[in-house]
């Protein structure tokens, strides 16, 4: 544990982060607190906002001592979860078979193609009339966004493969189903795990739409609730609040494509050696 500790301390990706958090803290006080610029004397200024999200008596009756926080977390974190899940099995299912069958892919890209531009917001009114209830729609605004991006990102993944691999597979006498799982899907786990990294960051901003509009409760509830009785440090507090969870999911998903990929550092290695 002390030696992981030292290590993660020494990092200069983390003296990175650091740094540059604590530029932008800098530079909020200024502009806010010091400067007091036209417009940005109307924003709350750092010290304002974390004295309050560490009150135990909050002046607008939000921060880490309040229970409304955390449901407001748990409602955010499930719905982006349930999304998050539901757009990898199926987004990277799609994915790798329009990317092993040009024939499934000539039928369904087109679709793919036609139906990603639009904005997960513009799907609202629909999820709002055809499900059940609200919370199955701001689920739904928030796997559509994440779907296409791992999606595509699955599809490149296959593509680009070395087109070597699947002619050693089938010299060696390999089944359709034996390259598919032993050469197809090794192959796109880089893109596949990147893919979803991105359709995270994506399902956490389409997830704040989506409560705003259709949700009771949750983060992007509490910001658009907060916006309208004009309590701009609440705003601020749910808006950092959504940047670490956001943040805190991505590393998940790094963490883990890191460990399920060990393969891919060790090759990488050997080849720059």
């Amino acid at each position: 544990m002390g030696l992981h500790m030292k290590r993660w301390t020494v990092n200069p990706e983390t003296w990175g982060a650091v740094v540059s958090i604590l530029g932008f803290v800098l530079l909020w006080y200024i502009l806010t607190a010091v400067l007091k610029l036209p417009r940005f004397d109307k924003l709350p200024n750092p010290v304002a906002v974390f004295s309050a999200w560490l009150s135990p008596h909050p002046q607008f009756g939000l921060s880490i001592f309040t229970r409304g926080y955390y449901l407001d977390i748990l409602y955010s974190v499930g719905r982006v979860l349930a999304a998050f899940v539901l757009a990898t099995v199926l987004g990277v299912g799609l994915g790798l078979l329009m990317g092993w069958s040009r024939v499934f892919f000539d039928y369904s890209f087109p679709l793919v193609e036609t139906l990603r531009p639009i904005p997960p917001i513009a799907w609202i009114p629909l999820a709002v009339l055809v499900l059940p209830t609200a919370e199955l729609g701001v689920i739904f605004i928030t796997f559509i966004a994440a779907f296409f991006a791992t999606v595509l990102n699955t599809l490149l993944g296959v593509r680009s493969i070395d087109e070597v691999y699947f002619r050693a597979a089938s010299c060696l006498g390999s089944r359709p189903r034996d390259v598919f799982w032993n050469v197809v899907v090794p192959g796109a786990l880089p893109a596949i795990f990147t893919g979803l990294q991105v359709a995270m960051g994506i399902a956490w901003i389409s997830l704040v739409a989506g409560e705003m509009i259709a949700g009771q409760r949750g983060l992007g509830y509490l910001i658009y609730e907060d916006y309208s009785n004009l309590q701009f440090v609440n705003i601020v507090i749910g808006m950092a609040t959504l940047g670490l969870l956001g943040y805190g999911s991505s590393a998940l998903v790094r963490m883990l494509g890191r460990r399920l990929m060990a393969w891919e550092g060790r090759r990488r290695g050997g080849a720059m050696a």
